[in-house]
């Protein structure tokens, strides 16, 4: 009889288990941005990932990988549409500019004229270790991008 207890109280134990609510868990896995498209004015749709303490953090951080991804590293990950080269092809253009860079990138930063946020599209979340990564779907403005970084004297 007591056997039987116990199996009862170990697959009720596991029923209960099976269905709490799912939570993804990332750890350190590091998220690519992905192209979704190209617009005719030469934007590229990304899906962008960010990490911070809440959301609000996780998904600036997400809006300024999405434009340095364009910048220093191209698209390579999703649609074959976007442009797999980045806007600066110079090795180590990041430290060679990095005083421009900083201030390009920090919070309310020049980076925001170049992103439109698609507030249709839901944001994804996942928890990494104490953080918070989120997905976010942008628009990159690459050719405004371009220009801007011609202007400034870091493009040639």
């Amino acid at each position: 009889m007591k056997k039987f207890i116990k199996l009862n109280f170990l697959f009720i134990l596991f029923f209960l288990l099976s269905c709490s609510p799912k939570i993804i868990h990332s750890g350190y896995y590091s998220f690519e941005s992905e192209c979704l498209g190209v617009e005719l004015e030469g934007s590229q749709t990304l899906k962008a990932w960010g990490r911070g303490k809440n959301r609000k953090d996780a998904v600036e951080q997400a809006r300024k990988n999405a434009v340095r991804d364009v910048i220093f590293n191209g698209i390579r990950k999703g649609s074959a549409d976007c442009n797999l080269k980045p806007i600066i092809l110079e090795v180590n253009a990041h430290e060679r500019y990095e005083d421009y860079f900083n201030a390009f990138f920090a919070d309310d930063g020049p980076y925001k004229d170049f992103i439109t946020n698609d507030d249709r599209a839901p944001v994804e979340k996942h928890l990494a270790g104490n953080d918070l990564v989120c997905g976010v779907t942008v628009r990159v403005l690459r050719s405004d991008l371009k220009k801007q970084l011609k202007w400034d004297s870091i493009l040639k």
